[in-house]
């Protein structure tokens, strides 16, 4: 496999609408293949010089390296937050098969 072709890219949304609304663009669009929302991640964070807590849902977006850009723009784009999380985690290997399907979803 070739070094981190793929990647995992993680964003918060303060509520599951706003969550969904992300994951279908970046699906719709073909920017990922896929898209896991996990409700309730409890985070707690220093923001403006106070420590903050909220329940969030957490999206975590698989899709190519090369289109890490063009995703992080569509979430700034979509995103409620002034903020928001956006980062990248290469992945180092995995299934063959479902790494083809990450490259290509439409041909399965």
């Amino acid at each position: 496999m070739e070094s981190h072709q793929y990647q995992l890219v993680l964003t918060t949304c303060h509520d599951a609408a706003a969550a969904e609304r992300i994951a279908h663009a970046l699906v719709s669009e073909r920017l990922a293949a896929c898209v896991n929302v996990l409700p309730i991640a409890k985070s707690i964070y220093l923001w403006k010089g106070k420590v903050e807590s909220a329940a969030e849902q957490l999206l975590v977006i698989k899709s190519m390296a090369h289109a890490y850009r063009t995703i992080q723009k569509r979430i700034l784009e979509l995103h409620p937050y002034e903020l928001p999380e956006v980062i990248a985690v290469p992945v180092a290997d995995g299934n063959p098969n479902y790494l083809a399907w990450i490259r290509d979803p439409d041909k399965t």
